[in-house]
């Protein structure tokens, strides 16, 4: 009775997952809080949740989505939350480290790639647009993700293009759900979008992607836009569970790399994606703490220095500096 009447109060929960009260493996079990956003490469950790991964090392997991990418940041430095799942701002949370060192620490990277073949951005613009690059720009409009990661991106993107993001282009932040509709309607001339932007886009059959990852090109192949973060603060003072934290979402995205197909129906619980747009869909590249190496440590310098570069933040920066150590897990 005991146990039935404990499966009932858990299906009712929405809000704390991985109850791993019903595993009596668990002889204790640590409540661990994540903040993450509705997009794709947060994929990792809505396998995790799916599988019970936290579930099966006896952690519970309070589940909190966020809207905007600073938000994350800000819950993490303010140490309202303990880790931000794949997904977090790879650049904001830089900008985060510059003003509160030693708050945070990287054990994984998501984005997409040119060589790689996986999506992470793209240009979006109505199928009749004269606009194929960021160079046919001048004039125009283009909208992006709210906050400091994508206008500072964005502003990058149209310099390097030759035109001056000040007075040639005006840039417009725009809620995520708001981006195509904005294209459609007019409202912007063309979007900078994360995946599945594009893809719904495209899936619409009301606008297209004038250019796939246009961030590689410029910035660095592959591009990580994306990162996997937990507070210090977490990992001093509770390292055995940070460790099973990093391994679940590790062995998640061994699992969604090698079996996309499997998995994409559980981007429609999580996120904006509805199912008949399933098919369309470009995968993720993600990087787990484990396969990190210096192509990715490099990428992910490549956009620190923009910010650096953009004066959003004061250099240097040194990211391997802010990357999880094995050591710091205790291995």
């Amino acid at each position: 009775m005991q146990t039935k009447r404990f499966l009932a109060a858990f299906a009712t929960s929405t809000f704390l997952l991985g109850t791993a009260g019903a595993h009596a493996a668990c002889d204790k079990t640590e409540k661990v809080t994540a903040v993450w956003l509705p997009i794709m490469q947060t994929t990792a950790y809505y396998v995790a949740l799916e599988e019970k991964l936290f579930e099966k090392a006896c952690i519970e997991i309070v589940s909190t989505k966020m809207e905007a990418p600073n938000q994350i940041i800000d819950a993490l430095i303010a140490e309202r939350a303990d880790f931000g799942p794949p997904g977090a701002a790879a650049g904001i949370a830089m900008i985060a480290e510059a003003k509160f060192p030693g708050k945070l620490k990287v054990f994984g990277l998501q984005g997409g790639g040119i060589a790689v073949d996986r999506i992470n951005d793209g240009l979006i613009v109505k199928p009749d647009s004269p606009i194929k690059s960021f160079a046919d720009l001048k004039g125009k409009s283009l909208g992006h993700v709210p906050g400091i990661q994508w206008r500072t991106i964005s502003r990058h993107m149209v310099r390097s293009a030759g035109l001056d993001p000040d007075t040639d282009v005006k840039l417009v932040d725009l809620a995520v759900a708001m981006q195509v509709p904005a294209v459609v309607g007019g409202t912007v001339d063309a979007t900078l979008s994360l995946e599945p932007v594009g893809s719904i886009a495209v899936a619409s059959g009301k606008a297209v992607r004038a250019m796939s990852n246009p961030v590689a090109h410029v910035i660095a192949d592959p591009f990580y836009s994306g990162a996997s973060l937990m507070t210090t603060k977490f990992l001093k003072e509770r390292p055995d569970v940070a460790r099973k934290v990093v391994a679940a979402i590790d062995e998640a995205t061994d699992l969604v790399n090698a079996d996309f197909k499997k998995y994409k129906p559980i981007l429609t619980k999580y996120t904006p994606i509805k199912e008949d747009q399933l098919e369309l869909l470009a995968q993720p590249y993600l990087r787990g703490f484990k396969d990190l190496n210096d192509v990715d440590l490099k990428s992910y310098q490549a956009l620190v220095d923009v910010f650096i570069k953009e004066g959003v933040v004061a250099g240097p920066i040194n990211v391997k500096d802010k990357i999880l150590a094995k050591s710091d897990l205790g291995n």
